[in-house]
């Protein structure tokens, strides 16, 4: 094993929106100052309502765009780390947090990306995981990964050239499912993507895909998995809807109203993209 990151190695990317203190981050590190880690803010906000850091570990972009896939994307622009990772203004950072993340980029130092684990208030994980670790997830498996688990190799992203799509995620047209089109744009790239089973970060707040009706969830499901599986997309929604049917998210009289609004979202991705392809 090669011992090529260390802790000064690691940037913490925040996406944020009207802050005009850096108060919300005092939460977020509850063992120690947020100034002692590296942190790029990136604060979605007015041209009256800036954010202004005084530590020279905490710098800050105040962008007058909105979406959250707008956010990464310039965070991951203006990140100097050569590890980054994707964090959100309401997460609790455990203690040692980063001395977990660098172990595990110098045990796997060839993957693009690492994923952890989170758990709730209460101690209980916040999902389902893998018991083990894992050098490679599957495709499938990449579906359930959310940003706050993600911790990138950042050397290796820049050679990829690899974005988050702007179409998908809070405040774009398709308000979920950003994480797993980036992963799955990084897999198709053949780089692989590992798993560590070892919590980094607490977070108590329902995900924003139990927030949205069973309408909206598939109408945004037809546009994701015609985003990545392409002409596979017809196979991927009998797969999902299977197992929401199974899960018992799903009644049985609700599949047509599902399919029906999973192809009105495939309908309205492909318009996009066509209009994006006749801009360029």
């Amino acid at each position: 094993m090669t011992n090529d990151f260390k802790k000064q190695d690691l940037e913490i990317l925040v996406s944020t929106m009207n802050r005009n203190t850096l108060d919300f981050l005092i939460p977020m590190f509850p063992f120690c100052h947020f100034s002692d880690f590296s942190i790029l803010i990136v604060n979605q906000t007015q041209e009256n309502n800036l954010l202004v850091s005084e530590f020279p570990s905490i710098r800050v972009i105040n962008s007058f765009e909105k979406g959250l896939s707008r956010s990464r994307n310039l965070a991951l622009k203006n990140a100097i780390g050569k590890i980054v990772l994707i964090a959100d203004d309401d997460v609790v950072y455990k203690k040692d947090f980063d001395t977990t993340i660098v172990h595990a980029h110098n045990q796997y130092n060839n993957k693009a990306v690492i994923s952890f684990c989170i758990e709730k208030p209460n101690g209980m994980l916040f999902k389902k995981y893998l018991p083990n670790a894992k050098k490679d997830l599957s495709l499938l498996e990449l579906f359930n990964v959310l940003s706050i688990e993600i911790s990138i190799n950042k050397l290796i992203l820049d050679k990829l050239g690899i974005t988050f799509d702007e179409n998908f995620g809070l405040g774009s047209t398709f308000e979920m499912g950003e994480e797993a089109i980036f992963l799955s744009d990084i897999k198709e790239k053949n780089q692989q993507i590992a798993f560590v089973p070892s919590i980094i970060v607490m977070h108590s707040e329902i995900s924003s895909i139990e927030k949205i009706n069973f309408e909206q969830r598939y109408y945004i499901q037809g546009a994701f998995l015609s985003r990545v599986l392409k002409a596979y997309c017809f196979v991927g929604l009998v797969t999902k809807l299977f197992f929401d049917l199974k899960q018992k998210k799903l009644k049985m009289n609700h599949i047509p109203e599902a399919i029906k609004n999973a192809n009105q979202g495939k309908i309205d991705y492909y318009y996009i993209l066509n209009n994006e392809d006749t801009v360029n």
